[in-house]
């Protein structure tokens, strides 16, 4: 596939469909949207902003205030720019997914370019997010920007798209350590050769305090945005606390709907602190490929979200196609996609039969999204397993891997 010919080709298609009716009808939708990155909440927010109220002394406006500044004032959102803008991000994170391929397989050109633009750019699960207009495609384009510009030794863009992208989203922290991992060693394909660590650790001190400043630096331009610190309870304390019960991909907002009040505090702890304890042990046991360590941690982002939208596991799923050598040891690829496909079809139509219809109940999603859940984490442990298998090679006769 000619890289010059193919991706032109899709950047075009996007934007026809960009352009078409079908972001009014898909703005609203829980499956692409979620209280954190609604198109149709960030646009009350900025009203609210720009005729003097504070749009994070309600419930609704869950946004950074760095969004709020910016559509604002240099970027007004309507429907000429925002077709423009969320086709330009995933562009943008198309355009960094081929990079990072480029760099980890030491070439400047690969046949392999147009395929994995595609992949990313066709995939429903980045598609229809972005024709939503949901803001989870800027995130998308920033955790591709960051491991873009890791990958290349630029570790100050790296940081700073960082810093920026746990602004928008705070899970996104969990990255925090692999890519400090990633800039001072090298992303190219370690990962059927497994090896210790040899990348002198104590150079990232200096970038966690990098990080840190942009991260102050950010959070204070935010304060000043915002004229006080209510939008730190919005924002970071929505991916936390949980407030908004609105329906979602997830597995979180059914389970504390049914929740006792008194249990409330103790399992939000104990949901919150699971995502944080797959970052060490993934990064010890993929030490010597964390290009691949990162992209397993997106998995677990994309599987335990507090708020997740379809881009979530899109973004992780696309990733795949930077590890072509682990095709061959996947276990169960073709059980994998069919629970996404089964998934695909339940979760719209028990969402209408719920919400819409009003002729199911609660239950019917949640069980839908369950088969959603069950889908990520197949392709997770299959990822998983595929980067450890690799390792040992091709079996001699009568041989079998009983554990790893």
């Amino acid at each position: 596939m000619d890289f010059n010919v193919v991706f032109p080709a899709l950047v075009a298609g996007r934007l026809v469909l960009a352009l078409s009716p079908l972001p009014v009808d898909l703005k609203n939708d829980h499956l692409l949207s979620s209280p954190l990155t609604s198109y149709s909440r960030l646009q009350e927010g900025i009203y609210l902003f720009q005729h003097g109220t504070n749009p994070y002394s309600g419930g609704i406006f869950r946004h950074s205030p760095l969004l709020l500044s910016l559509f604002s004032t240099f970027l007004p959102l309507n429907p000429t720019t925002s077709p423009l803008l969320w086709t330009a991000s995933d562009v943008v994170a198309a355009w960094s997914l081929v990079k990072i391929w480029r760099v980890r397989s030491g070439v400047s050109h690969n046949p392999r370019d147009g395929l994995i633009a595609a992949l990313y750019l066709l995939n429903p699960y980045t598609l229809l997010p972005s024709l939503a207009w949901s803001t989870s495609s800027f995130e998308n384009a920033l955790h591709l920007l960051s491991l873009m510009f890791a990958c290349r030794g630029q570790s100050s863009a790296s940081l700073l798209t960082l810093a920026i992208l746990v602004q928008l989203s705070l899970p996104s922290i969990l990255l925090l350590i692999p890519l400090l991992l990633l800039i001072v060693s090298e992303p190219i394909s370690r990962v059927a050769a497994p090896r210790t660590f040899i990348a002198d650790t104590r150079k990232s001190l200096p970038l966690l305090a990098e990080f840190a400043v942009y991260s102050t630096c950010l959070t204070l331009s935010a304060t000043l945005a915002c004229g006080d610190w209510s939008w730190v309870e919005k924002t970071w304390g929505a991916a936390l606390l949980l407030p908004d019960l609105t329906p979602n991909p997830g597995l979180w907002w059914y389970f504390f709907t049914e929740m006792f009040d008194h249990f409330r505090p103790f399992f939000l702890m104990v949901f919150s602190v699971h995502q944080l304890i797959y970052v060490i042990p993934i990064c010890i046991t993929f030490q010597h490929d964390i290009l691949y360590a990162c992209y397993l941690l997106l998995g677990v982002l994309a599987l335990f979200k507090p708020y997740p939208t379809l881009s979530d596991p899109g973004l992780f799923l696309s990733m795949l196609s930077l590890f072509p050598e682990t095709f061959a040891y996947l276990r169960h690829p073709m059980v994998t996609a069919l629970l996404h496909l089964h998934a695909a079809l339940l979760l719209p139509l028990f969402h209408h039969l719920w919400l819409i219809q009003g002729t199911g109940n609660a239950n019917f999603f949640y069980a839908s999204t369950l088969v959603f859940g069950m889908a990520n984490g197949a392709a997770l442990l299959d990822s998983m397993w595929a980067g450890l298998r690799i390792a040992i090679g091709e079996l001699k006769e009568d041989f079998e891997v009983v554990q790893e």
